[in-house]
C-alpha cells in the first residue's frame, strides 16, 4: 500500500491510498466514524436554573459540545461544573472540569444567555462513548472517492476533539484490535474443534 498526505490543515487531513481494496477503504471510514472512543457529556443535575430555558434543552446543548480527548487511556468518566450568573452569554469556555486535559475543545460556543437576576448553576458528568451509540461520541467524519478499483481519495475531518491524525491513528488502533480479536478467537474455535 502507498499512503500519499496531501493536506493537513487544522481540523482536516486528506491523503491517497493505493493499493487496497474497496472492503478495506470502507472499513477505515466505518471505524473512523463509529468506533473511535472520545468524551461527552453525558448526563447534567441542575442545583439552580432562573433561566428562560428548560433543564432538558440546556442539558442537551452542554451534550454537543465538542471535548478534548487527548488519550483514550484516561478517566471513564470527568466531572464539569458551571455556575454563572446574568446578565451574560454562556460560552463553553464557562463549563470547569476536574482534569485539565479534559475539556472544551471550543472555547466560544455559546450555550443560552442570561438575564438580570437569572443563574444557572449545574454539575455535568462527560464520559467515553463511540459513534455507534450515539452522534455526540463522533470523533468526525471519513469519506473517500474511489479513482480506480484500487486507489483512493481520502478527505479526514475531525469534530475537534481529536487532531485528525489522531483520528486516524485511533480508527487504525481499533480495527487492528478487532482483527487480533477474531484471530484469537478462530485459534480458539480450532482448538475445540480438534478436541472433539
Amino acid at each position: 500500500m502507498d499512503l500519499n498526505l496531501t493536506l493537513e490543515k487544522g481540523n482536516r487531513l486528506e491523503f491517497g491510498l493505493k493499493g487496497a481494496p474497496v472492503p478495506f477503504a470502507n472499513l477505515i471510514r466505518r471505524y473512523g466514524v463509529g468506533q473511535v472512543p472520545v468524551f461527552a457529556i453525558d448526563k447534567v443535575t441542575f442545583y439552580e436554573n432562573s433561566s428562560s430555558m428548560f433543564d432538558e434543552y440546556i442539558s442537551h446543548r452542554i451534550g454537543q459540545v465538542p471535548i478534548l480527548s487527548e488519550s483514550s487511556k484516561m478517566s471513564d468518566e470527568v466531572a464539569f461544573t458551571l455556575e454563572v450568573e446574568g446578565p451574560r452569554t454562556v460560552y463553553s469556555r464557562d463549563l470547569h472540569s476536574t482534569e485539565a486535559k479534559i475539556k472544551a475543545s471550543l472555547d466560544g460556543l455559546p450555550l443560552l444567555t442570561l438575564l438580570e437576576g437569572q443563574n444557572l448553576r449545574l454539575e455535568a458528568k462527560a464520559r467515553q462513548g463511540v459513534g455507534r451509540q450515539h452522534a455526540k461520541f463522533q470523533a468526525g467524519l471519513i469519506a473517500y472517492e474511489v479513482l480506480s478499483p484500487n486507489e483512493f481519495k481520502f478527505k479526514v475531518e475531525s469534530f475537534t476533539q481529536l487532531e485528525p491524525r489522531t483520528f486516524l491513528s485511533h480508527a487504525a488502533d481499533v480495527v487492528i484490535a478487532r482483527c487480533d480479536e477474531l484471530e484469537e478467537k478462530i485459534g480458539e474455535a480450532k482448538k475445540a474443534k480438534e478436541k472433539e
